[in-house]
C-alpha cells in the first residue's frame, strides 16, 4: 500500500495513539478541498472550504475514526438549471487495522470482513475515501432550487416560474387530419 502524502488535509498522524488501547484524540481541521466531491450534478467544488472533526481512538486492532465532515454543494437545478447551493456533510466511523492485523485476517481466511478495509501505514491515516463515502450519499440525487420550481416550458424554454400562465397554442399532432377539413373548401365535399 502507498505511504499517504501527509501534506495532504486528509492524512492524520496516529504515532501518538498506536499500540496504546485506551488513547484518545479530538481534532479538528477546515481546509480547502483539494479536488471536486460529488456527482456531475451537484458537488463541493476544489477550493470550497470543508470542516473535519475527528475523534481517534486506539482500539487493540488499531485506530477507530469517528467524525464528520461537511461544507457547500453547489450545483444546477434539474428542473431550470437555476444555481443550486447548499449545506452538506456526513458522518463516519471507521477502524484503521495495523498492518500486523490485517494479514492475520487474511491469514486465517477472515473474509467476512468488508471488502473496504483500511489500513495504518506508517502511522498514518488517509480519510479522504472514508469523508467522500459520508458526504456523496448526502448529496440530493436531483437537486432543485426550490421545491415547487415548476421548470422550463419545453418548447420555448422560459423559466415558467416567471411566466405561470405560460402556454403555447398549439394543436395536438394527432388531430391534424380532422384540422384538414375544416379548412377545406365546403364546395368541395358537395361534390
Amino acid at each position: 500500500m502507498n505511504r499517504p502524502d501527509l501534506r495532504s488535509p486528509w492524512v492524520f498522524d496516529t504515532r501518538e495513539l498506536v499500540r496504546r488501547p485506551g488513547m484518545m484524540h479530538e481534532l479538528s481541521r477546515t481546509f480547502a478541498l483539494p479536488e471536486d466531491v460529488g456527482t456531475v450534478v451537484i458537488s463541493m467544488k476544489a477550493g470550497s472550504p470543508v470542516d473535519l472533526e475527528a475523534r481517534l481512538e486506539s482500539v487493540v486492532e488499531g485506530v477507530l475514526v469517528t467524525g464528520s465532515v461537511s461544507g457547500r454543494a453547489t450545483g444546477a437545478c434539474v428542473r431550470c438549471l437555476d444555481p443550486v447551493d447548499r449545506a452538506v456533510g456526513g458522518r463516519f466511523q471507521e477502524l484503521f487495522a495495523y498492518a500486523d492485523r490485517m494479514a492475520h485476517r487474511h491469514e486465517v481466511g477472515d473474509d467476512d470482513e468488508d471488502d473496504d478495509e483500511h489500513e495504518i501505514v506508517a502511522d498514518l491515516i488517509d480519510l479522504e475515501n472514508v469523508a467522500r463515502d459520508a458526504v456523496v450519499p448526502s448529496l440530493p440525487f436531483k437537486p432543485v432550487c426550490r421545491k415547487d420550481c415548476p421548470g422550463l416550458c419545453s418548447e420555448c424554454g422560459i423559466h415558467l416560474a416567471e411566466d405561470p400562465g405560460h402556454q403555447h397554442d398549439s394543436p395536438d399532432p394527432r388531430w391534424s387530419a380532422l384540422s384538414k377539413l375544416l379548412e377545406a373548401d365546403p364546395q368541395e365535399k358537395r361534390n
